[in-house]
């Protein structure tokens, strides 16, 4: 299935083919942004069942340069990655130190509603808060970082299922909107689906 969503400004738009079956998601996508320099952003996302990440690959190029980041997580809870840096451009290395991420379930690719729906498929109805510590990946430098977020079942209601969620390392705090399949529709601040 195909999902456009449409970002707040400075963040741009994303196109994502997303196919969810079997307890796994796979997709790949296209971004584009401004901030904190124009760039075109492409992605490849796999998980295994239980829609746990097992590969994100990630190249981001603008005017002059060009950043790729392949991410990978073993089912020991333990996360690798090849990166490229090519060009001049006044951003972070891509990578990191993944010792941080390592036991983490999922990546999260920033400003894509979609890595959003990994934790989300896992939480039942009715959940109480469950923590998460995610391989967040920065844009568009793609460096990794960890970040820890909370995500609490709100409610269902006949358009949506809404899932509180909220960063642990910092003071934001969002009520998304998820359609049936666990996708998102809508992200305060962040975007909202227009296909």
């Amino acid at each position: 299935m195909i999902r456009v969503w449409a970002k707040d400004e400075p963040f741009g738009t994303e196109l994502a083919d997303v196919t969810i079956a079997a307890g796994a998601l796979a997709a790949t996508g296209v971004a584009v942004g401004i901030d904190p320099v124009p760039y075109r952003l492409e992605y490849e996302l796999d998980t295994i069942e239980g829609y746990v990440t097992a590969r994100l690959l990630v190249t981001a190029q603008g005017a002059g340069w060009r950043r790729a980041i392949d991410l990978q997580r073993a089912a020991s809870g333990e996360w690798w990655c090849t990166t490229e840096a090519e060009g001049a451009i006044d951003l972070p290395s891509p990578g990191g130190d993944l010792a941080a991420v390592a036991g983490a379930l999922d990546c999260d690719l920033a400003l894509s509603p979609l890595t959003n729906s990994m934790p989300v498929l896992r939480l039942h109805e009715g959940s109480g808060p469950v923590d998460f510590l995610m391989a967040w990946v920065s844009v568009p430098d793609l460096a990794v970082h960890a970040s820890r977020q909370r995500y609490t079942f709100i409610r269902k209601d006949p358009e949506a299922r809404i899932v509180r969620f909220e960063s642990r390392d910092s003071s934001f705090v969002a009520d998304l909107r998820f359609d049936d399949g666990g996708l998102v529709i809508d992200y305060p601040g962040i975007a909202r689906r227009v296909a």
